[in-house]
């Protein structure tokens, strides 16, 4: 198979990672956890326009930290036995939670779904983050020159958290069969949210963005969402003089670094010939998941639908 712009899939399965680990990566992760206890969530929940005969649709908003109001779209089945299995939806980079209608297989199938809307991304969700330095081109750099705390993705990675133990808390719903699935931008948030959140019984990334940005430098594959980087360093620090210091920063939020606290039952779909999020950072955090896992493999295919691979998750999900 081609995988002229990466490595060897041998390779791969033997890959850990290029972008450093800051020193304090666990103490990091513990505080934002204790400061995620502290926030009153504030939970509303407003029903939608959108309903069906056999769903409750809502949309559900609490309080993250740094005070932003965030936003999910909540769907109860109406006649499943209680409590039932629940599934967290996460999206694609600049996108938002969706149409209700993509939801109802789940619901059909006896679980809650809540579909977070990412902070200052296409969704319903406020971005509450006051930044110091660059915030034009991208999310993944938004922080970047400021504190560790103030990483926009630090945020993101707890409202994963919180939206969980939403669900997790809700009367209908059994804490011990919690999933979380999404592509792309959300790969690397069900991950997270999955690291952070330990209760999370399955998880099925697809195609992991977030992950070992150091490589995804080092091969030129600086493109799409990735853009961000070089415009960082071409408009902020274009002799390079700051670059190991902004990697050991994008460090607290690759999820690489995340992954050996998983606890949840993985299923990742990869596409081989991905040029947008580059087949080796996604082993990077597959390769440090130390408990039960699998790959679904698609040789010809990039960064794009894996065809039959939702079908595959949709009955990962319902061994729930």
């Amino acid at each position: 198979m081609p995988l002229l712009f990466d490595m060897p899939l041998e390779q791969l399965y033997t890959y850990q990672g290029t972008n450093p680990r800051p020193p304090d990566f666990d103490d990091f992760w513990a505080a934002a956890l204790a400061e995620l206890e502290s926030v009153d969530p504030q939970i509303e929940q407003h029903p939608a326009d959108f309903q069906t005969p056999f769903a409750d649709c809502f949309h559900l908003t609490f309080t993250g930290v740094g005070g932003a109001r965030v936003h999910a779209k909540l769907l109860h089945p109406r006649q499943a036995p209680e409590p039932h299995p629940a599934l967290l939806l996460f999206h694609g980079y600049s996108g938002s939670s969706g149409d209700w209608a993509t939801k109802l297989g789940y619901v059909a199938q006896g679980f809650t779904v809540a579909a977070l809307d990412c902070r200052g991304q296409g969704g319903l969700s406020q971005d509450m983050t006051q930044v110091q330095g660059w915030t034009l081109r991208g999310q993944i750099v938004r922080g970047v020159e400021d504190a560790p705390e103030k990483l926009y993705y630090r945020q993101v990675f707890l409202d994963t958290v919180q939206l969980a133990r939403i669900v997790m808390a809700m009367p209908q719903v059994d804490p011990d069969r919690v999933g979380a699935t999404g592509a792309s931008q959300g790969g690397g948030l069900t991950l997270a949210c999955a690291a952070l959140e330990p209760r999370i019984r399955r998880a099925a990334p697809i195609y992991p963005f977030l992950t070992d940005y150091r490589r995804v430098w080092d091969i030129d594959m600086i493109r799409g969402a990735y853009n961000e980087l070089q415009e960082w360093f071409r408009t902020r620090d274009p002799r390079h003089e700051r670059e190991e210091a902004f990697f050991t920063q994008l460090g607290y939020i690759d999820v690489q670094h995340l992954a050996p606290r998983i606890q949840a039952e993985v299923f990742m779909g990869v596409g081989l010939m991905d040029t947008t999020c580059p087949p080796s950072t996604q082993f990077a955090a597959y390769n440090k998941i130390p408990g039960p896992k699998s790959l679904a493999l698609y040789p010809d295919f990039g960064h794009e639908n894996l065809p039959g691979h939702a079908d595959a998750v949709f009955q990962f999900m319902s061994q729930l």
